[in-house]
């Protein structure tokens, strides 16, 4: 198989991993007559974090496990990824979320018949903001996104790779990292930090045969793409003034 081939696959793979898991924790959450029903929050953030952990272990070796628009823009804004492999990756990514989102609700269907709020439906797929404010909200997806960006491109320098410690330890600190954005700061706007979580899954949501389903939130849409992407540029740019 071609290696860019071959690393596509992988990146739709570790994706739609990473969204079956993501968005089924929510599912479990927020559906009717799931065993998971209510869990909280942090359930939410730890599975989250999980999802990353196994989407990285399958797509890493193969990739480098981008997993997410904003992080593969990033990178190649940063010099450490090749432009000519941004559109195969990102295209992997967001073929890879659309597709996990809907082995979610294929999973989950008897619960989302048996669920009548249209918003708890819609969560499953994506985020939105807890209080609409479209430019902070829009800052809060940047700052978020910053912070994830920025601490993976400092988890790969030398100076933390070149001695044993979290720096060593391969998807593990990539796993807090998303639980710690998650729980500090998750709260304003679900912390999308990744277009293909976001934007893929609520694509799903729209071609959905739910029922009692809402729209899909397009005109907040924008904000969980343009926000990271923003985000991970600005990362990348402290990155390449520091190093």
């Amino acid at each position: 198989m071609n290696e860019i081939v071959l690393k596509c696959v992988f990146e739709f793979i570790g994706t739609l991993v990473l969204v079956l898991m993501g968005d089924g924790v929510v599912a479990s959450n927020a559906l009717n007559k799931s065993k998971g029903q209510n869990g909280g929050w942090v359930v939410i953030t730890l599975a989250w974090g999980f999802a990353v952990m196994c989407g990285v272990f399958i797509a890493g070796p193969y990739s480098g496990a981008h997993l997410n628009p904003a992080v593969t823009f990033a990178l190649a804004i940063a010099g450490s990824f090749s432009w000519a492999e941004v559109p195969g990756y990102i295209l992997a990514q967001m073929l890879g979320g659309f597709c996990g989102a809907m082995l979610v609700y294929a999973f989950y269907k008897d619960h989302f018949d048996a669920t009548e709020d249209a918003e708890s439906k819609l969560a499953v797929f994506c985020t939105m903001p807890a209080i609409e404010n479209k430019l902070r909200n829009f800052f809060c997806e940047a700052v978020g996104t910053w912070v994830l960006v920025f601490c993976i491109l400092m988890f790969a320098t030398k100076e933390n790779t070149a001695t044993v410690g979290l720096g060593s330890m391969g998807a593990l600190p990539v796993t807090m990292l998303v639980m710690a954005i998650g729980m500090s700061l998750g709260g304003a706007t679900g912390y999308a930090i990744n277009p293909a979580r976001d934007l893929a899954p609520r694509c799903a949501h729209a071609v959905l045969p739910i029922k009692g389903k809402r729209d899909s939130g397009w005109a907040y849409s924008w904000v969980p793409v343009a926000g990271p992407l923003t985000g991970a540029a600005l990362a990348a740019l402290c990155y390449m003034l520091l190093f």
